[in-house]
């Protein structure tokens, strides 16, 4: 496959988007004491979360609020009558585009969202899991498998969901590194103008992929995208290359860190791992704990279309709210021991995809590549334990969570 248009380079070639994430995310080695504390003040709170925790908020001047609790976040996310995703304007729509789902209401959100949702169903993404996901995981863990030790996260975790992201587009290898710095970049909100840039870049790229694809389809995700429709309407342009913009951060940012997570707790917790290589029916219960238990999203923002009130607190019709999806999925009042990492507890709906009618239009797909990726591990890896000659891993940050290296031995 090629495209009329080769993708260009950040123009600062020296610019490190990788080092992004501490800036921009924080590297809090535990946030939850301050949460639960910040909770102890109400289920609702003036002041937005990034403020309370000592980080710059990006949201403006305007009134701002931390929603805590979980039925008050629940209603915050799913009344979109009252409460609008339009605070993602200044930062994902900068980056991502305008047209991005994240940043509109209805009705065009959910005219377009159906489109989205016709292709990320889960009888398709299913099959996904054989054709792509578990491709890429074997030639990963292949590099590391004669030697009996690993870093996870370097060497699988944070690679192989972009590697799922690079087939689903059939993007050439040629592009991959470069595609995969900008697609990075477009999140440095600290580093604005490099953000900018890298959506530009992306946006110049995705348009010429999109012609070529339109012109000789296959089976990728950009051709099934721009070739699909419902009630007769195709995805207007603006729409879709701000979707896939997106992509690389919804799908695979969020995943690496979701599974860095998941093997993070179980490897912590050998009794459970152990539980699970002897059951592999507990990993859906381990997906879903390890999401509740740290979801690699900690926060997501809303603002008030009217004045209103949540949870006893007065809301001006403007202001934003950072409705706090880690406070929500360990309130006490939900969840028997919150801070407890246990696959056994009773199921109850976690808010790491959020809720409503913005919930993640890809959570199928992330739980496609985390049960994949756990499958894989206990296959591959018998006797998977930590290495006790190198650090401990330590899940970090503030907004985003993850580890920066998990260190492991293995029966070779």
């Amino acid at each position: 496959m090629t495209t009329p248009l080769r993708i260009e380079e950040f123009d600062d070639t020296a610019y490190d988007p990788f080092t992004s994430d501490e800036v921009n995310f924080g590297d809090d080695l535990d946030p939850y004491p301050r949460i639960h504390a910040l909770r102890a003040g109400g289920a609702v709170i003036p002041g937005s979360y990034r403020e309370h925790m000592g980080y710059p908020c990006f949201y403006g001047d305007g009134p701002k609020f931390t929603v805590l609790g979980s039925s008050e976040a629940e209603e915050v996310l799913t009344d979109a009558s009252r409460f609008s995703n339009s605070g993602y304007r200044p930062t994902l729509g900068t980056t991502f585009g305008m047209g991005s789902i994240s940043t509109l209401d209805n009705p065009e959100h959910g005219r377009w969202r159906r489109i989205f949702q016709k292709i990320f169903l889960p009888q398709y993404v299913r099959t996904w899991g054989t054709t792509i996901v578990d491709p890429v995981v074997d030639g990963l863990m292949a590099r590391f498998l004669p030697r009996g030790s690993a870093d996870l996260v370097e060497e699988f975790t944070q690679r192989y969901p972009f590697e799922v992201i690079y087939h689903q587009l059939d993007l050439p290898a040629s592009d991959v590194h470069t595609f995969q710095r900008l697609a990075i970049g477009q999140t440095d909100y600290v580093h604005m103008a490099q953000a900018q840039e890298a959506g530009v870049k992306l946006g110049h790229y995705f348009r010429a992929l999109i012609d070529a694809r339109r012109a000789e389809p296959g089976e990728d995700l950009v051709s099934l995208l721009a070739t699909t429709e419902v009630d007769g309407e195709h995805l207007p342009e603006i729409v879709l290359v701000s979707f896939l913009r997106q992509l690389m951060n919804a799908a695979g940012d969020t995943t690496y860190r979701g599974t860095s997570v998941l093997l993070t707790a179980l490897l912590r917790n050998p009794d459970q791992l152990a539980a699970i290589r002897a059951d592999r029916s507990l990993i859906p219960a381990a997906i879903e704990e390890a999401l509740r238990w740290d979801g690699p999203v900690l926060s997501q923002l809303r603002v008030a279309i009217q004045d209103t009130v949540v949870g006893g607190v007065h809301i001006p019709a403007g202001a934003s709210l950072d409705v706090l999806a880690g406070a929500a999925n360990r309130d006490p009042d939900v969840y028997k021991d919150p801070d407890r990492f246990d696959i056994f507890r009773d199921r109850r709906p976690h808010f790491s995809f959020s809720r409503g009618p913005h919930i993640c239009v890809g959570q199928h797909l992330a739980k496609v590549e985390m049960t994949r990726a756990l499958h894989a591990v206990l296959d591959k890896l018998p006797g998977l334990r930590l290495d006790p000659q190198r650090p401990a891993p330590e899940i970090r940050g503030m907004m985003m969570r993850v580890p920066a290296h998990i260190h492991v031995l293995f029966d070779a």
